[in-house]
């Protein structure tokens, strides 16, 4: 059988299948980052929103997205690698939220951290 695989492999149909679900893949970029409380320790849990910056105008349409940072305080999201400027806000329960500005220009990851103070 391991055989029949590699005969496939070599087939003019599969690589012109293969060439066409290449074609198919969108660039993307990522946006990732980690999430902490003061003095530094990582936060889980804490709800990560990423969405187009109100001056961010594009003719790329995207959504508001939605994270939650896991045991690591760790968060990643992937948007179309184009040029982009987003506005990401973290906010957990009793903490102050956090903005922060994101800009993207091609296919490339950002990575952002955030430290969330007590809330007064």
């Amino acid at each position: 059988m391991a055989s029949l695989g590699a005969v496939c492999l070599g087939c003019p149909g599969f690589v012109s299948w293969a060439a066409g679900k290449e074609r198919k893949k969108k660039a993307l970029a990522t946006i990732a980052g980690t999430v902490f409380r003061d003095p530094g320790f990582a936060l889980r849990g804490a709800e990560v929103i990423l969405e187009p910056a109100p001056e961010g105008a594009t003719s790329v349409k995207v959504k508001k997205m939605r994270a939650v940072s896991d045991g690591r305080g760790e968060f990643a999201f992937y948007v179309p690698a184009a040029q982009m400027r987003y506005q990401l806000t973290v906010q957990a329960q009793g903490l102050q939220p956090e903005k922060r500005y994101v800009t993207i220009a091609g296919e490339e990851r950002q990575d952002v951290y955030v430290t969330l103070k007590p809330a007064n």
